[in-house]
């Protein structure tokens, strides 16, 4: 059992999140939290695990729950024993066996003999058969970090569980296992994610916003079709507003108009009647008030409905504002860009892969580059990046967009950063115009590209390749959905359909790569073997 009644949260120094949340979950629901990048959805799985406090509001919960971060690289110092909260047991058990036990090792332990055995028996059902306990999670890859949290719920069996983002890193097969088991689980889930195929299997949905937590009941698909239906809903309101707006203003015009020729055609008639030079200023006085009131009732019609109006034009969804599109290749079509025969990657005497690879890469391809967890994926676009094949288009402009980012200076703003890429081909003016194009306002130019979201990063990053002057002939991407909400995650989608040039990407995501019309697949061996075997 959870609840949560009247949940209010912000961050220490920064605005409120969100305030007066209800939620109240049954036991075994399994249910899905979605919203855009920076409504709160991972402080609020932190705040229903304890690891945060609220602003005020009241958090009950049958049982401590179990969290499986977004962020698995903040834990790169710790040992996998560390992170699966064991480390004290085991140093515990290793004091009884050596002979040097005092009694807070042998409460400590707790009779668990079998703890060492249980712990490699959840690695080794998560694909983690090579990871000791005293490894440390800074030598795994993203997708076996996440591996280590998931053994630690078939070591602990939870109660309560709260995923964030729990699929990013996963590959194919390690997907299905994760599907699979919480298709199985009597565990009470919190899921935030933006995997469709993984909110297909939750019910209901949880949308997250600056509106408050709002409950969608079905699946995903149900959640999708009411979402377009309140789309074409709002969008008729929109019309039906405009409408009205145009309509007011008419009307204002029209009574401005009318009123001034009211006024001098009581004026003619005072001149003529040889009114007084004090009354007629006394009436002009008046006949100015009354159409200032006029003019006031309808200026406030006008407003109001003008705010309305905004207000419902900025429940619009982003991608209703966005196209982003770049412009195209001046490389022709089927140039050959790499040609490798027998490629590797060494690491001192250690090779990467066992067997070499052989493949060629032509221009305006769009290719999937295939691997379980670990097989060296993101090596590979290093690699192209750098032009390390056996033949390589010198003259081609390559971008890469990994999975931070980097192409961004954390340091830098908004503008700053935007400006980097200029290169002095755009006026000042121009680049504020194309920052509000991606959804940059004024205020947002001086916020340090650090603080930015997913969506956010990936927004500025495309941003940055339409200022440059030179398109992109090559574009790498590594796992790009990571961390973007279902909105921004839509919009890279739509942006990429654009691209003309050459495409060549890791994910995981199968509905995004079938989205993404790729054509060519290059999958990668397994690791490792030896220099000159």
């Amino acid at each position: 059992m959870l609840i949560l009644q009247e949940i209010t949260y912000a961050p220490p120094g920064g605005e409120r999140l969100f305030e007066q949340l209800h939620l109240h979950l049954r036991k075994s629901e399994k249910v899905a939290l979605i919203g855009r990048n920076g409504t709160g959805k991972t402080s609020l799985l932190q705040l229903i695990a304890g690891q945060i406090p609220p602003l005020s509001g009241q958090i009950l919960r049958s049982e401590e729950g179990y969290v499986v971060p977004q962020l698995t690289g903040d834990y790169d110092a710790f040992s996998v024993a560390e992170v699966l909260g064991i480390s004290d047991q085991l140093e515990a058990s290793e004091a009884i066996l050596s002979g040097e036990a005092t009694e807070a090792h042998f409460l400590l332990l707790n009779n668990d003999w079998t703890l060492e055995e249980r712990c490699v028996e959840a690695l080794n059902r998560w694909g983690l058969e090579n990871v000791n306990l005293g490894r440390l999670m800074g030598t795994l890859s993203g997708g076996q970090k996440t591996k280590v949290f998931l053994a630690g719920i078939s070591l602990h069996q939870p109660g309560l569980i709260l995923l964030d983002e729990p699929t990013n890193h996963l590959d194919a097969p390690s997907r299905e296992q994760f599907y699979q088991w919480l298709q199985q689980t009597k565990a009470t889930l919190v899921v935030a994610s933006h995997d469709r195929t993984l909110l297909s299997l939750l019910s209901p949905i949880y949308e997250l916003s600056r509106q408050g937590l709002r409950c969608f009941e079905g699946n995903f698909q149900r959640y999708s079709e009411q979402k377009v239906t309140e789309e074409k809903l709002l969008r008729q309101q929109i019309h039906e507003q405009d409408r009205a707006l145009r309509q007011a203003r008419e009307k204002e015009r029209e009574s401005r108009q009318r009123q001034q020729k009211l006024d001098a055609k009581g004026k003619k008639k005072q001149e003529k009647a040889g009114t007084s030079r004090i009354l007629m200023n006394t009436l002009k006085n008046r006949a100015e008030q009354s159409t200032s009131r006029l003019q006031g009732m309808h200026r406030m019609k006008v407003d109001s409905i003008a705010g309305e109006l905004k207000s419902l034009r900025d429940s619009l969804p982003e991608r209703e504002y966005m196209k982003l599109r770049l412009c195209d290749s001046n490389l022709p079509i089927g140039k050959v860009l790499f040609h490798s025969e027998g490629l590797n990657h060494y690491y001192g005497a250690q090779v990467l892969w066992s067997e070499n690879l052989s493949f060629e890469i032509r221009s305006g391809e769009r290719i999937a580059i295939r691997g379980a967890n670990g097989t060296g994926k993101s090596t590979f676009l290093r690699i192209l990046q750098e032009g390390n094949a056996t033949l390589f288009s010198a003259a081609m402009k390559t971008v890469f967009m990994d999975q931070d980012y980097t192409l961004l200076q954390k340091e830098l703003s908004v503008y700053e950063q935007a400006q980097q890429f200029n290169q002095g081909s755009l006026q000042e003016h121009e680049v504020k115009i194309r920052l509000h194009r991606y959804l940059f306002p004024k205020e947002s130019w001086d916020k340090k590209c650090k603080c930015l979201s997913g969506g956010e990063r990936m927004r500025l990053w495309w941003c940055c390749l339409t200022l440059d002057p030179m398109a992109p002939d090559l574009i790498l991407l590594d796992e790009p959905t990571n961390n973007l909400d279902l909105e921004s995650l839509e919009i890279l989608r739509d942006a990429l359909l654009l691209y003309e040039g050459t495409l060549i990407v890791i994910s995981h995501d199968e509905t995004f790569l079938k989205e993404l019309r790729i054509e060519q697949e290059i999958h990668l061996p397994l690791v490792y073997g030896k220099k000159g075997n």
